[in-house]
């Protein structure tokens, strides 16, 4: 069955939803260069993101006063599995291929630099 993807609109940039069924929700993050993503993590979310494009910082760890920053290029990829607390930032645009089970409300923001909840 023909899809077109579904655009939403983020504060960082957008994000085009082109799978979504209730076992998995596949996205590509475009994320402008600078912007950065809320530090969360999922409660049940399993996800893999991999760099389409762009250089990103990446900060992942067991809580917000623990996490590693990681350098991600075109070309690599990450898992992200539930209670991780992680961040993306931009450092130059980016495109990320996110693949993910089907929880797309399990977000708990810990900081976001645009005033979200």
């Amino acid at each position: 069955m023909k899809k077109t993807p579904r655009r939403v609109e983020k504060p960082w940039g957008h994000e085009l939803i082109w799978a979504e069924t209730d076992r998995y929700l596949g996205k590509i993050l475009h994320v402008k260069a600078g912007e950065s993503l809320s530090l969360q993590y999922h409660e049940r979310k399993d996800e893999t993101i991999h760099l389409l494009s762009g250089a990103m910082r990446f900060w992942v760890g067991p809580s917000a006063g623990r996490l590693e920053e990681i350098d991600l290029r075109a070309g690599e990829s990450f898992r992200i599995t539930a209670r991780s607390v992680h961040r993306m930032e931009a450092v130059t645009d980016c495109d990320i291929l996110e693949a993910s089970t089907a929880d797309p409300d399990d977000v708990v923001r810990l900081e976001d630099r645009y005033g979200r909840v």
